[in-house]
C-alpha cells in the first residue's frame, strides 16, 4: 500500500518545494521508493523530459532527489503565465490552450479525472508519494474547484503538513490564520506544522511554539534553519534576483525580464570560483560587466518592450560597442535579432517588432511549441576568439514558439538528435567577431566542457589565467540534495511523519 504525505504552505515561497525535495531524499535514503507529485503547477521555469514533454522544474529537482527520471505523471497540469490575467495551459506535458484566469477556473472540474488517473498510475510503482500544494489552502475564493491543495488531499486521502516562513515575519499569525479559514474537515487533515527559514536562538522561539500549539491544537514537528542550499527553483519569487552577488573577477549580468523563464540556466555559474553572477532588475542599470545574458521569456515581444522602458535597450547597444560578450538564450536569442514577426498575434497585437539588431536574424512566432531534449555539436570555422568551442558536444533542451532564420551571420551549432531521433539542423547564431551569440538550447551551461571553455575565453580576454576544472554539475546537485536532507532530518520529527503517513493507509 502506497503511503502519502502532502506539504501545503501558508503562502507562496514559504519552502514547500524545498521541503518536498528534502522528504524525497530522506525517504530514498531510508530505503523507500518515493516519488513527488504536484497536480497543478504555475511556473515559467519548466523542463523537457526524455519524451519531449514539459513539466515544472520543482518536480524535476524532487524527482532527482528521489533518484528518479522526471515524468509528467509527477506534474499533470502546468500553467505558464503570459500576462497578469492569461496563461498557457499544459496538460500531461503538451500545450492544451491559452486561457484567461476565469476560463481556467471554469475548466478545472474537467481536470479531476486526469489528475486522479496520473496519481494512481504513479502510486503503482512507489512506496511513498510526497505531494506538494500550491500557494495557500486558505485562498477561500478558490476552494470550490480546488485541485491542488485541500481538494487534492481529499481526492487521495492524504495527511497534510503545513509550512510557514518565519523569515518574512508573522509566522504564528499566518499559521493560525490559515487554520482559522479552513473548514473543520480540512483542519483535521493538518497533522503538524513546520516552521521554515529560522535565524537565531531556538530557545527564544520555544515559548512561542508552546503558545501556538495551545492556540491551534496542532504540534510543531520541526523548525528548519535558514539555509543556503542551492536547489533548482521554479518561479519569479526567488530571492536570487535581489541578493548581493559574490565577488569575482568575471562579472556576469543577467537581465531579470518581467516574464523570465528557465533562470536555472545560470545556476552553474554559482559554483565556479571567481565568478560574480548578478541580476539586473527593473530600475537598475547594467553598468560594466564582462558578460551580459538576455535569458528566456514567456513573452519575447512584451519583454523586448520592457528593455526599452527600463532604459536598457541603449545601454545594451553601448556594451556592444565596448566589446562586452552578449549572449541570448531562447527568447533572449530572438531579441538579439533584427526583427520579430508575430503574424498570428500570439504574443501581442503588433505583427512586427524591431529587435536589438545585434545578430543578423529574424524570428517568426509560430502556433506550435517546440519541446525537445537534444544533442548538438558546436560548429567548426568559428571566429578566432571562439576556437575553444569548436567541435564540442553538448546536450540540453528546447522550449520555444518561434522559428529563427539566419540572414547573414553564422550558425552556432548543429543539432544532431532530438528526442532520440537522428537529424541534422542548425541552431543559434554568432557574430563575426564571436562576442555575441544566441541559441535556443536551455541547459547549455550544465555542459562542463562548454562552460569551462566559455569562462576561460572570458578570462583570457581579461588577461587572467585559465581555470583547470569545474565541479560536475550533477555531482554538485547530488551533494546539495544530501545536505538539504541532513538539515531537515536533524531539525524535524521524521519518525512522527512516518507515523502520520501510516495512519492514513487506505
Amino acid at each position: 500500500m502506497t503511503l502519502k504525505i502532502m506539504v501545503q504552505g501558508t503562502a507562496s515561497s514559504v519552502g514547500k518545494s524545498l521541503l518536498v525535495t528534502a522528504l524525497c531524499r530522506i525517504f530514498k535514503q531510508d530505503g523507500y521508493s518515493v516519488a513527488p507529485f504536484k497536480s497543478q503547477n504555475m511556473a515559467l521555469n519548466s523542463f523537457i523530459t526524455e519524451e519531449g514533454l514539459e513539466m515544472g522544474r520543482a518536480q524535476v529537482a524532487q524527482a532527482e532527489a528521489a533518484g528518479l527520471k522526471p515524468m509528467v505523471l509527477m506534474n499533470p497540469v502546468l500553467l505558464k503565465p503570459s500576462s497578469d490575467k492569461n496563461c498557457q495551459v499544459i496538460l500531461r506535458g503538451k500545450v492544451h490552450s491559452n486561457m484567461s484566469a476565469q476560463e481556467y477556473q471554469n475548466f478545472k472540474p474537467e481536470l479531476l479525472n486526469m489528475i486522479k488517473e496520473d496519481f494512481k498510475e504513479l502510486s503503482k510503482n512507489h512506496d511513498i508519494i510526497v505531494i506538494e500544494g500550491a500557494g495557500s489552502p486558505a485562498e477561500i475564493n478558490l476552494r470550490e474547484r480546488d485541485v491542488v491543495n485541500m481538494g487534492m488531499a481529499e481526492i487521495v486521502n492524504a495527511p497534510v503538513i503545513l509550512v510557514g516562513d518565519i523569515d518574512r515575519g508573522g509566522v504564528f499569525a499566518s499559521i493560525a490564520g490559515t487554520l482559522l479559514l479552513l473548514k473543520e474537515d480540512e483542519k483535521k487533515r493538518i497533522e503538524g506544522i513546520i516552521i521554515n527559514k529560522f535565524r537565531g536562538d531556538i530557545e527564544i522561539l520555544k515559548p512561542g511554539i508552546v503558545m501556538l500549539e495551545d492556540i491551534i491544537h496542532k504540534k510543531v514537528l520541526g523548525v528548519i534553519p535558514y539555509t543556503d542550499i542551492r536547489i533548482d527553483e521554479e518561479d519569479g519569487a526567488t530571492e536570487r534576483f535581489y541578493k548581493n552577488a559574490n565577488n569575482g573577477s568575471i562579472d556576469i549580468a543577467v537581465v531579470n525580464l518581467p516574464h523570465i523563464s528557465n533562470f536555472t540556466d545560470f545556476d552553474p555559474f554559482e559554483r565556479i570560483p571567481d565568478v560574480k553572477l548578478r541580476y539586473i532588475n527593473k530600475g537598475d542599470s547594467i553598468g560594466e560587466c564582462d558578460v551580459l545574458i538576455i535569458p528566456g521569456t514567456k513573452n519575447t515581444i512584451g519583454d523586448l518592450k520592457a528593455l526599452k522602458q527600463y532604459g536598457l535597450f541603449d545601454e545594451i547597444q553601448a556594451l556592444r560597442k565596448k566589446g562586452t560578450f552578449i549572449i541570448g538564450i531562447c527568447g533572449g536569442y530572438q531579441m538579439l535579432g533584427k526583427t520579430i514577426l508575430d503574424p498570428y498575434m500570439i504574443e501581442s497585437s503588433v505583427k512586427e517588432t524591431e529587435g536589438l539588431g545585434l545578430l543578423d536574424i529574424k524570428t517568426v512566432i509560430e502556433k506550435e511549441k517546440m519541446t525537445t531534449r537534444l544533442r548538438a555539436k558546436i560548429k567548426g570555422n568559428l571566429p578566432k576568439i571562439m576556437k575553444p568551442f569548436e567541435g564540442l558536444d553538448i546536450s540540453g533542451y528546447e522550449i520555444h514558439m518561434g522559428e529563427t532564420s539566419i540572414l547573414s551571420d553564422k550558425p552556432f551549432c548543429t543539432i544532431y538528435e532530438r528526442n532520440g531521433v537522428k537529424l541534422e539542423i542548425e541552431d543559434g547564431c554568432e557574430s563575426n567577431d564571436g562576442r555575441i551569440f544566441g541559441t535556443y538550447i536551455h541547459g547549455i551551461f550544465e555542459n562542463n566542457n562548454f562552460t569551462k571553455a566559455f569562462i576561460n575565453m572570458v578570462r583570457k580576454e581579461k588577461g587572467l589565467s585559465a581555470i583547470d576544472e569545474i565541479l560536475d554539475y550533477k555531482a554538485y546537485k547530488e551533494r546539495e540534495y544530501d545536505a538539504l536532507a541532513d538539515i531537515v532530518r536533524e531539525n524535524t520529527d521524521i519518525k512522527k511523519i512516518y507515523e502520520i503517513m501510516k495512519g492514513y493507509q487506505d
